[in-house]
């Protein structure tokens, strides 16, 4: 466990606020580390990502602009992770817009970015340009900054930084937590069910999409577990037994586990033999080794035993 936190290099604390699951929600660097992206919900509850020019390794305030806004109706489900993915594109997760069982129908509702992963070009117009392949583009009635759809709570995503595959944590309702996988060779446009399913069950009553794309993985909540906290495929050196592994967590379970897949299938499901307590989020740094991060402050990284 470290202690004693630098300077900060940057403070929004009195642009948002902490309460329900608002705050601040993601933070990405550009692949030439020349544009710092932050994501997170104004005093309004409105999702936000802004976008910082860097030079010399330093946060540039004065450059600062809005990329994209989303006003929410509610103050859960904001989702708000972000990263820069293998193509160098934007990709922003928004939950369903909140409350509970998606009564707005944002989910399968391709006119909305709510319940979406969405891919956007920052750089490439005012205040952003859509990727002409785009999976909706061309499609009538629907968001172009689309990638894929049919998401709750998206809170946590990650590319794998070896084979460059999508993989989603997406919180469910009350009974299924599920992990989503896509390959990196996919077009997007993936439909993963929410609100008609939680997981691979049908959501009160709902219909399967013909086009419905299930969990690679899903858990009960019969083992304390209550919302799923997506990590990453580990590419680290310092556990070599784990190398390609996909590792997660649980906010209430607090257990870290890990994924073995082949050919998008999972193979075997681990338990890592540690507790990490309640996990917020997990973050990996350029030599592919993890860390952990609760909700009361701390930092911690995973380390063979």
């Amino acid at each position: 466990m470290g202690s004693g936190l630098g300077k900060p290099v940057l403070d929004i604390s009195a642009e948002t606020t902490t309460d329900g699951e608002r705050g601040l929600l993601g933070i990405a660097f550009d692949r030439k580390y020349a544009h710092f992206y932050v994501s997170f919900t104004n005093l309004e509850g409105t999702s936000r990502v802004d976008e910082f020019a860097v030079r010399k390794g330093k946060i540039q305030p004065h450059t600062r602009r809005t990329v994209l806004t989303q006003t929410q109706p509610y103050a859960n489900h904001n989702g708000g992770d972000i990263k820069i993915g293998p193509d160098g594109f934007l990709y922003i997760a928004l939950g369903d817009g909140g409350s509970g069982g998606d009564p707005h129908g944002n989910g399968q509702n391709l006119g909305t970015l709510l319940g979406k992963l969405l891919r956007i070009d920052p750089r490439g117009g005012k205040p952003y340009a859509i990727p002409a392949d785009n999976p909706f583009v061309n499609t009538p009635g629907a968001k172009g900054e689309i990638w894929s759809y049919g998401l709750r709570n998206p809170w946590r995503f990650s590319f794998d930084a070896g084979t460059g595959d999508l993989l989603i944590g997406d919180v469910g309702q009350n009974d299924w937590e599920e992990i989503d996988w896509a390959p990196a060779s996919g077009k997007g446009g993936e439909n993963y069910g929410w609100g008609q399913m939680e997981g691979t069950h049908p959501f009160r009553g709902g219909t399967e999409p013909a086009n419905h794309v299930p969990p690679v993985h899903e858990y009960d909540r019969s083992n304390f577990g209550c919302s799923v906290t997506g990590g990453y495929v580990y590419r680290g050196k310092a556990i070599p037994a784990l190398r390609g592994q996909y590792v997660f967590s649980d906010y209430c379970d607090g257990t870290i586990r890990s994924l073995q897949m082949k050919n998008g299938k999972v193979t075997a499901v681990n338990d890592l033999g540690v507790n990490g307590g309640e996990i917020i989020s997990f973050a990996q740094d350029r030599n592919g080794e993890l860390y952990v991060f609760t909700i009361g402050g701390s930092l911690s990284r995973i380390d063979a035993a």
